[in-house]
């Protein structure tokens, strides 16, 4: 099966979907089947996902109605925790025998809190005990406020998935962020080996609105560029990769059993019918990343993926021409993923509102 080939090339699965319905149900898109014939090796969560999955179906409103007592976030976050606390047992195997590397699933704290630092660190700390997995990934937004949360997660022995990041620059902060929060938990003492991390690099958005510019500006040569930013993109964010994780800073720290943060392709479902739908997939593939894809994608790449082995670092030269050439057309790359990022922050914080106002309905109903 070319999800083998996928994971013998370094790219690990994971699942962009969670629901009480595919941890408990028994048919090919269960979360069990798909680890058993999928290759899945992990899971992703967001604020979207967890508002789709409990107002989107009945399977929670008798847990719901059994807590009216508690106040909509306190729900939340039982129905949130409790069903990420079973998903980490239903990969504890292969968390074991990847020594921690996979068999992760992730839970964001409240997406609120993207601008508040403290209160960051407070809610995933507060996560990081409830769910009381050692598989547990942490998402915490990589915006100027995340990042030393990030740092202190790390330092305090917590994994932490760094999400929403959009630009190379702001990916070097998060790395660099996780480096000094590694270099924090040596220095109290934490074991470095238990301590794992992923950077979140969304990618099929950078399509949606690099080629929107690229449109409006309507001449051959750039609309030669449409729909080459969002893989140019990473590429080059995996490039900034290799060079962090051979510097001498790390070296050293890897030395002591550290674990370097991988790069993850988030957002890998494309949003334009007329690409190819295993693009965000197939195009990046290198070792030592992490690719997390909605059910579709998935079922897609199965279906009709057409593997070519390491596809990232043989594009890095490549990559860099083609984002030079969108500087030359007048599409700032750098505005367009500023803009990303507050709009990421701003749909996560809407649809974690919209859950807890449903849920609240339903309390009181």
């Amino acid at each position: 099966m070319i999800t083998n080939d996928i994971t013998k090339a370094g790219t690990s699965i994971w699942l962009d979907d969670l629901s009480r319905a595919k941890l408990t149900g028994t048919d090919a898109q269960s979360l069990p089947s798909r680890i058993a014939n999928s290759g899945v090796v992990g899971v992703t969560t967001n604020p979207s996902i967890f508002n789709s999955a409990i107002t989107g179906s009945a399977d929670y409103a008798d847990d719901i109605a059994s807590m009216k007592s508690l106040s909509p976030e306190e729900i939340v976050k039982k129905l949130t925790t409790d069903d990420v606390r079973v998903a980490c047992d239903l990969f504890a195997d292969i968390y074991k025998n990847s020594s921690g590397v996979d068999g992760r699933v992730s839970i964001e704290v409240d997406p609120r809190l993207a601008h508040d630092t403290q209160n960051t660190i407070s809610e995933g700390k507060s996560l990081w005990q409830i769910v009381d997995r050692p598989n547990l990934l942490i998402k915490v937004p990589a915006t100027k406020a995340g990042l030393p949360a990030i740092t202190e997660l790390i330092a305090s022995g917590i994994s932490v998935n760094v999400t929403l990041i959009f630009s190379c620059l702001r990916y070097e902060e998060v790395i660099d962020a996780f480096i000094q929060g590694i270099e924090e938990a040596q220095k109290r003492g934490v074991d470095l080996s238990i301590i794992h991390s992923v950077a979140s690099f969304f990618v099929s958005r950078i399509d949606t609105s690099v080629d929107r510019q690229l449109k409006e500006i309507n001449t051959q040569t750039s609309l030669e560029l449409l729909g080459q930013a969002a893989i140019a993109n990473a590429v080059l964010a995996y490039e900034l990769f290799l060079t962090k994780s051979t510097s001498a800073r790390w070296m050293k720290l890897k030395d002591t059993g550290a674990h370097m943060q991988r790069p993850l392709w988030a957002s890998t479902g494309v949003k334009d019918p007329t690409y190819d739908d295993t693009r965000y997939v197939m195009d990046l593939i290198a070792p030592s990343t992490v690719n997390t894809m909605p059910q579709s994608t998935l079922d897609a790449v199965i279906d009709h993926g057409k593997f070519h082995g390491n596809t990232i670092t043989p594009a890095i030269e490549h990559s860099h021409m083609a984002l030079a050439q969108l500087s030359k057309n007048g599409v700032s790359l750098n505005h367009i993923t500023e803009t990303l990022e507050v709009e990421g922050v701003a749909a996560f914080a809407k649809a974690w509102q919209a859950l807890l106002d449903d849920v609240d309905k339903v309390r009181n109903a």
